[in-house]
Parts: structure tokens; sequence; C-alpha cells
């Protein structure tokens, strides 16, 4: 790109900001920074909660994902890919249990009752370690749409983006996060409606070549992304914490409505992965070419896309670890916790906001590590949905009689294959494989490896019968 080009998509930034600092209310008190309640009291509407916990999960880095599925797979990819909004659906049900059978104000103080402190506080690491990982992944693709990794162009986007987000998030918490998540929602619901539209007239008349014969890994993936979808929502506060903020029965109807909205963005934005297949363009990042290739003013929006729904996630990610480190982490009934002195907490929940956001960009200095060194520091932040595969019996069979032993057995099995998948792939035998293509050892990894934690957490429950 241009430096005229840079200047172009700087500009529509700052639009963005200056939009996103208009509607950004200020939180006053702990029911609004923590809560996101209203200053008049009250808990979020309806279409707020709907709209803040579909754009949250319509994350810059899934909208990639989508786009390079489509471009791989064809419209089934991006199909597949979609699945993982079932999370909703099993995030609503398992908090709707929760809620209604218990007196807990959060998925850590019901854990704790459950299995323990222990067990409570290993929950907490996996969940921090999860949005460690989704500063940079975020402010890495925002960066990307400025400049090429590592450019003067990327570093600012990247440092300016992010410094932008903590500083409202800073200032509003959650009540900030969810109004700026609807105008949000709005922005990327107009904005995939031009995306669709210029790449629809390609598509019709060269589907047949876009959709290649991969059926049997794209259904592959199709599994994976369900079979994950039980256990993968538990571990990102970003959603469960949005569990809670209204009365069970409008939560359970709202995040089913999220999911089906987010799961359907996601299929639609694969279009354009689809598109970059058909007109022969590249592997990599399908967006990014594929704005490349129509022009400044697609790539605008694509930019303005991607800030925003980088932005929507990036928000709650900052207010999910205030929550986590005040709150959360140690945990006592919410009515006690409002007791004590809200400037003091919502003070200590801005200082991990601050140091989230700048320990959550340092893995992007990988590129300057070297080819292996790089690689293997990104992989070793992020914790994969195959880790915390435990989370689905740990939280599903919750009714059984469980004990602290219950939380562990079915945790760490889980945990260690997902290591063994990440960094010693070839451990596993052949026949673990389930399915065909590149997803097929992780797709087996996680069946066997769920049925496994299951078992454990299962026979367990058994001797706390007697």
């Amino acid at each position: 790109m241009t430096s005229k080009d840079v200047m172009l998509l700087a500009c529509a930034g700052i639009v963005y900001m200056l939009v996103i600092l208009w509607v950004a209310p200020r939180a006053k008190g702990f029911a609004g920074f923590f809560k996101g309640h209203a200053d008049k009291g009250g808990e979020p509407h309806f279409w707020i909660l709907v709209s803040s916990a579909a754009i949250s999960w319509i994350f810059a880095k899934s909208i990639v994902n989508s786009a390079n599925l489509g471009q791989a797979f064809g419209i089934g990819g991006s199909v597949g890919y979609a699945l993982y909004y079932v999370s909703f659906i099993t995030a609503a049900v398992a908090i709707y249990y929760i809620r209604t059978r218990t007196s807990c104000t959060s998925l850590p103080e019901f854990l704790q009752l459950k299995y323990g402190r222990t067990g409570m506080k290993v929950f907490l690491f996996a969940v921090g370690i999860r949005l460690f990982n989704e500063v940079w992944s975020n402010t890495k693709v925002v960066g990307q749409f400025f400049g090429a990794e590592g450019s003067v162009p990327y570093w600012g986007a990247v440092a300016a983006f992010t410094a932008f987000t903590v500083f409202y998030s800073w200032r509003g918490g959650l009540r900030s996060s969810l109004i700026t998540d609807t105008l949000q929602m709005i922005f990327a619901g107009v904005l995939l409606a031009i995306v669709v539209y210029v790449v629809s007239p390609t598509l019709s008349v060269n589907w047949p070549e876009a959709t290649p014969d991969m059926q049997s890994a794209a259904w592959t993936f199709a599994l994976l992304a369900l079979v994950q979808s039980l256990s993968y929502p538990f571990h990102d506060p970003v959603l469960t914490d949005r569990g809670f903020l209204t009365n069970p029965k409008k939560m359970l109807i709202g995040f089913t409505l999220a999911g089906l909205i987010g799961g359907a963005f996601i299929v639609l934005f694969g279009l354009v992965g689809v598109f970059a297949r058909a007109e022969g363009i590249e592997a990599g990042n399908a967006a990014l070419s594929v704005g490349i290739a129509f022009g400044m003013p697609l790539l605008l929006i694509f930019n303005v896309l991607m800030l925003t729904s980088a932005g929507s996630t990036l928000d709650s990610t900052f207010t999910s670890m205030g929550k986590l480190s005040v709150l959360d982490w140690n945990n006592r009934p919410l009515k006690e916790q409002q007791q004590e002195s809200t400037l003091g907490q919502i003070s200590n929940a801005r200082k991990f906001m601050i140091g989230l956001a700048v320990l959550g960009n340092i893995p992007l200095l990988a590129i300057y590590m070297g080819d292996q060194v790089g690689p293997a520091i990104i992989a070793a932040t992020t914790i994969s949905g195959t880790m915390v595969m435990g989370f689905a019996p740990i939280i599903l069979l919750s009714f059984l009689p469980t004990n602290a032993m219950s939380f562990h057995l079915a945790f760490w099995p889980g945990f260690a294959l997902g290591l063994i998948l990440a960094f010693a792939p070839g451990l596993f035998p052949e026949w673990v494989a389930v399915g065909s293509g590149k997803y097929a050892l992780t797709t087996g990894v996680n069946i066997y490896g769920l049925v496994l934690c299951t078992a454990l957490f299962s026979l367990n429950s058994l001797t706390c019968r007697r």
C-alpha cells in the first residue's frame, strides 16, 4: 500500500474512534462498571444483551478465519466454523441451570461451590490465558490492515487501537462495553451487507468452481467445532459474564438469538474466501487480499469492519479481566463485595486492564525472533479449545454428585492432551485421527479426549454417592 492509502485507512480509523468515543458512557459505581447496569439502575436491555453477546464473538480473528476457511474448503469450511456458535446454546443452558438451581452470581462462584477453591483458581488461570490471547490475536489482525507485519504503520495501528480501546473500557467498564457493542453490531451488519453485495455477482457465475470437492475435510472440521462447542464457551468470560447480567429466561432467549446471528454472520463473511478461491487469489489472509484486489473503497470497508469486530471483543476482554482480577479471584458473595470501597475496586480493576493491554501485545514481538522461535512463542501463548475439553463434564455434568477431585480428573487429562497436540502431535498413533484433512487428528483427539475426561468424571461421581 502507498502512503496515501495508509492515510486514508488512518482517517477511517479516526472516524471510527470518534464515533465510539461519542457513544461510550462513563460508568458510575459498582453496578455500572462490573454489571453493566444503567445509571438509573436496572439490568441491560434485551437487545443490548443480544447485540453485545453476538458482536463480542464476531472478533477480527474469527472473521479472518471464516474467510480463510471459505478459501480453503469452499462454503463448507465457513459453515463448519459457524458451528462454533452452538457454544451460545451450550452456555445458555448451563448458566440457566446454575441460576435457577443455585444462588450463584457468576461461573467462578459456582465452581468454587461445587469443586472448591483450588478448582476455581485453576479455571480462572485458564480463563486468564484466554484473555491474554484475545489481545494480541485481535490487534495483530487490525495492524495487518494498515501495513506489513513489523512495519511502522502496523505498529502504529496496534498501539493506537489498543490505547483507544483500553481508554474507553477503563472509563466505562462493562457498561461502556455493552453500549459500544450495540453500535458496533450495527456497523458490522451494514458493512457485511455491502461486502456480500460486492462479491455476489462473481459467485453467482463461478459458484461450482468456488466450492471444491473437499466435503470430507469440511465435515471433519464441522465435527470438531460441534465437539468443542461443549467445552469451548466456558473458558471465555466475554461470553459467560453476560450470562449473569439479565434474568435467566431473557438470557436463555438472548443467547440463542446471539448464536444464530453470530453464526449467520460468519457464514456470510465466508463468502469472501469463496470469492477469493473462485478468482484464484493465493492462500493467505483472504479478507485482506480481496480488499486489495477490489481497491481502496472495499479495503476501507474491510478495515472498519476489522476495527469494529476487534474493538467489540477487546473492550469486553479488558472488562472481563477487571472483573476476574478484582471480583472472581477473591470470590465472595456479590452483596458482600458491593459493601466494600467501590472506588478502590474500580481502581484495581483498571490497573489490571492496563497491564493486560501492555502484556497482551508482547507476543507480537515474536516476528523478530526467527522462523523457529517466533511461531513457538505464539503457540505457547495460545490455550486451545482442546486443552479445556474437561470443562464440558465439569459444568454440564455438575448436577451429579461431585467433590474437588471431580474437577481435576476431568481437567488435567484434557489439558495434557492439548499440550501434546500443540507441541508433539507425532506422539499420537494414526488411528486417533477421525475424518480427513488437516483437522482429522485434532478432531480425533477431541473426541477420544472428551470421552476420557467424561468417563473419569463420571467414575469419580459414583464414589461420591457412597
